[in-house]
């Protein structure tokens, strides 16, 4: 796809701050500590109440750390330090310390087994394990499986064990010369597998995230015209890329104030949105819908007067453009969340269009974000004032991006497409072409105004009978607009012998609501669910209706990120 005029200009921006002191992963630390020294940078509240650091605590605390690795533990540039911890402030201070020590940073998935870990940390080696409290224990039972890990450090003031040292009880020494390296150097290895076979360890450079802070600075400006004092909730876990580069670096590059909670709890989390009047939240689409539940419980529990005018000023706020307004309109809600909150950003999952629509008639808009831990990781925002929410919006500046004629991928080639995978070069070059074009896996479109369309995976493609090809996202989608289903999972089942030996038919997994199980029971509730999944499959095109159905009881398995696992749960109902 040919860029425009507008598209070269902002490359032209993205290229002039990249060739700035914000081209340089060091001085860009430096700038923003002395920029914003007595700011909050990263806060959560615990059980003595809130713990915040300040840009100049969080500096100082940084400087502390990387000064003990290199003149106490006496590491060496390149190598690796592993953290295994939910997210906090300090994380952030682990995260600048490995930077400033030259080291590359291994965040671990705290919800992966011995077992997975071990695969992964057996796979980079690392010299440094920083730990939380709450997952001493797997550390220390890592260090004696994995011979490479030296030292083991706790990220908390007080450490659960006398036998370790925490990183605020390191020698009082800031001084140090910090380790300059290259854009081509590995900042970050991220582990997107790690249960079967070899682990795959995404090579992220500091060339990669300085594209992405480029881009994003320029692209987020429509989000965010005025800097001022805006206060983000993170929920992510910070093993993810999406969460380090945005909700981490990104957020605090613009000066903002970012929290955390210490549980996924909604009471957890709406006393954070209350308390410090949080402006803007990262997350995924299942925990959107989430909010827009406690919404809905809400209005169910306000008085019948309420519950009566709500639908007549839902409606009338189609002909309404002001935010001010719906703000009024909608107050008990907005209350709900402190009455500051204004927006949030999905990523890491397709979002629910109406969810969305929901959002932005009661004045709160809703920007999805598309991309792989692959692109480092945000490769689209769909920021523009009168938006398609069935895109996932534009790609950013500093990327390429064409569809493949003959499967219609997407491809994508720039800055921030990943170094490779860790010690796998022959599944890099399956990944990226001689082109520098990186296959997603994804299959797209692009219309006229640049505007991306995600319509499935490849690899989660149905192929049917009669050669006809069926994206299981979309008749998700579907069912997923069900009140009666809490969750919906679709997926291919392989014939076996016969004509159509090898072909697959359209199952779906449903887990009823509920409500829907108080009320009905066995073949009752069998009944209800299939007349409900074929009122509801009559809007697609017949080939691509469910031929099985089965009932589960229980959650489906999901990623840390709140992904169904489809192989799991095909592998569920198998068994």
């Amino acid at each position: 796809m040919k860029k425009n005029k507008k598209q070269i200009k902002l490359l032209a921006i993205i290229n002039e701050i990249l060739n700035g002191r914000e081209g340089n992963a060091l001085s860009l630390l430096e700038d923003k500590s002395n920029m914003y020294a007595r700011k909050v940078a990263l806060g959560m509240k615990t059980s003595l109440g809130w713990r915040e650091l300040t840009f100049d605590g969080l500096g100082l605390l940084s400087r502390r750390l990387a000064s003990y690795l290199i003149n106490d533990i006496g590491v060496k540039r390149d190598e690796k330090i592993a953290i295994l911890s939910e997210s906090k402030p300090e994380y952030g201070a682990c995260v600048f310390a490995s930077v400033m020590a030259g080291m590359t940073t291994v965040p671990l998935d705290i919800k992966l087994t011995i077992y997975e870990l071990n695969s992964i940390l057996s796979d980079c080696l690392p010299s440094v394990i920083l730990v939380s409290n709450n997952y001493i224990d797997k550390a220390l039972e890592l260090q004696k499986a994995v011979p490479s890990i030296k030292h083991v450090l706790v990220m908390d003031e007080i450490p659960l064990t006398n036998e370790l040292k925490s990183i605020y009880t390191t020698p009082n020494n800031y001084k140090c010369k910090w380790r300059h390296r290259s854009r081509k150097s590995t900042m970050f290895i991220i582990y997107t597998s790690g249960t079967t076979g070899a682990p795959k360890g995404v090579e992220t450079t500091f060339g990669n995230i300085l594209a992405q802070l480029a881009d994003l600075k320029v692209v987020l400006r429509k989000i965010f015209p005025k800097r001022g004092d805006v206060r983000i909730l993170s929920i992510l876990p910070m093993n993810h890329l999406f969460e380090m580069t945005v909700g981490l670096a990104t957020f605090l590059n613009f000066g903002f104030s970012v929290y955390y909670t210490k549980s996924l709890k909604p009471k957890d989390i709406l006393n954070t949105i209350q308390d410090k009047k949080i402006n803007f939240m990262i997350l995924v689409p299942a925990f959107l819908r989430l909010l827009k539940n406690v919404m809905e419980a809400e209005i169910k529990n306000s008085s019948i007067f309420y519950q009566k005018t709500f639908p007549i000023k839902y409606f009338l706020e189609k002909f309404i453009t002001f935010r001010w307004f719906k703000k009024l309109m909608f107050r008990k809600l907005h209350n709900l969340f402190g009455g500051s909150f204004k927006a949030c950003l999905s990523g890491g999952a397709p979002f629910d269009v109406e969810t969305a629509i929901f959002f932005k008639r009661i004045g709160i808009d809703v920007y999805e974000g598309y991309g792989l831990t692959e692109t480092s990781p945000v490769a689209t925002i769909n920021v523009d004032k009168h938006r398609d929410l069935h895109s996932v919006g534009k790609i950013l500046p500093s990327y390429e991006a064409k569809i493949d004629p003959n499967t219609g991928e997407l491809l994508l080639k720039g800055p921030s497409i990943m170094k490779g995978y860790h010690n796998q070069p022959e599944l890099t070059a399956q990944a990226v072409d001689k082109e520098g074009f990186f296959h997603t896996g994804d299959i797209a479109r692009i219309d006229k105004k640049g505007r991306v369309y995600i319509t499935g995976r490849i690899k989660n493609m149905i192929v049917l009978s009669g050669g006809k090809k069926v994206f299981p996202e979309e008749v998700e989608a579907v069912l997923s607009k069900s009140d009666k289903f809490s969750e919906v999972c679709v997926f291919g089942i392989s014939r076996e012998g016969g004509a159509k030996d090898g072909t697959e038919d359209i199952a779906a997994v449903v887990v009823p609501t509920e409500d829907m199980k108080a009320k009905y029971q066995g073949k009752d509730l069998e009944k209800e669910v299939r007349e409900e999944v074929k009122k509801l499959s009559n809007s697609l095109a017949p080939y691509k209706r469910p031929l099985n159905i089965t009932i589960l009881n229980q959650a489906l398995p999901k990623t840390s990120t709140n992904k169904i696992k489809r192989r799991e749960v095909k592998e569920l109902i198998k068994a």
